[in-house]
């Protein structure tokens, strides 16, 4: 088998290389790019939704944590 690997990464990287530049690779190329710099957006979105729902999930988190805590006992 090793002696295959070589010449099959050969073919492989070729086969890949003849796609991208003909011309269904470069319009998918143009989609993955295109589709890529919307995505950025949604994902500085979502980063953001995310950040403020940890954040209320911490607050959550130590208003719990306040109510454990143990209390002084009144005339001790």
């Amino acid at each position: 088998m090793r002696k295959w690997l070589m010449p099959l990464t050969v073919l492989g990287l070729g086969g890949v290389g003849a796609f991208l530049l003909s011309e269904r690779g470069k319009n998918t190329l143009r989609w993955i790019f295109e589709t890529l710099s919307e995505a950025e957006d949604r994902f500085l979105i979502w980063n953001d939704n995310a950040e403020s729902e940890l954040e209320r999930i911490q607050d959550a988190l130590n208003r719990i944590a306040e109510s454990l805590e143990p209390r002084a006992q009144l005339g001790h």
